[in-house]
């Protein structure tokens, strides 16, 4: 099975995944088939027949994956494994501003952990937002590719910008630099969701 790949612990909204059989099936069957022998944390949305030469991986045009901040002073004893709790205020007007440097093409050298297999840290990101609902802070990022960790970084750098450790104006000197020390720290797993995967 060939699928596109996220960190350990992300959840996903729209993960993509293709294989091959020999199965007589229907192909509108396959969702309720596969649904009743995997486990119920995974669920099957639907299947469709693509071309032999479709990777998941490879033929992926866009990804976009968004990470989520209980900004609240409690957080959620329900929500606890599927949001990242911040009790301190963080200044969403300056991410706001921050989070725009980040567009464009650039190496994002300093936003990669350690361990990654990339050859090039050079991604270009289209789109790029910090929203706020009431007191849920959703930092949005749409890219052509990301690096290890490199969501979870830039939130955490992003977080950093909100506490006023870090000015919005200074991320495009941080990307610059290529230094992974001058980035924020890399935030949980739990808290980030692959949204979807564009193909087109």
């Amino acid at each position: 099975m060939l699928h596109g790949r996220t960190d350990a612990g992300v959840h996903a909204f729209n993960q993509i995944a293709n294989f091959k059989t020999n199965s007589n099936l229907p192909i509108d069957k396959f969702a309720i088939a596969i649904n009743s022998r995997i486990k119920k944390s995974i669920v099957i949305k639907s299947a469709q027949e693509v071309e032999q030469s479709f990777h998941a991986r490879y033929a992926c045009k866009k990804k976009t994956y968004e990470y989520i901040i209980d900004n609240s002073k409690y957080g959620s004893a329900i929500y606890r494994n599927l949001k990242y709790h911040i009790p301190q205020k963080l200044d969403v007007i300056k991410m706001q501003k921050a989070v725009k440097y980040f567009i464009g093409e650039h190496d994002f050298k300093a936003f990669r952990a350690s361990g990654t297999s990339s050859k090039s840290s050079i991604r270009i990101i289209y789109n790029a937002e910090v929203i706020k609902e009431d007191e849920n802070i959703k930092i949005r990022l749409t890219g052509n590719g990301f690096l290890y960790n490199m969501v979870r970084i830039i939130s955490g750098t992003l977080v950093d910008v909100g506490f006023g450790k870090i000015n919005p104006e200074d991320i495009l000197t941080i990307i610059q630099k290529k230094d992974r020390t001058n980035a924020g720290k890399t935030l949980p797993a739990h808290g980030l969701y692959l949204v979807n995967v564009d193909y087109a």
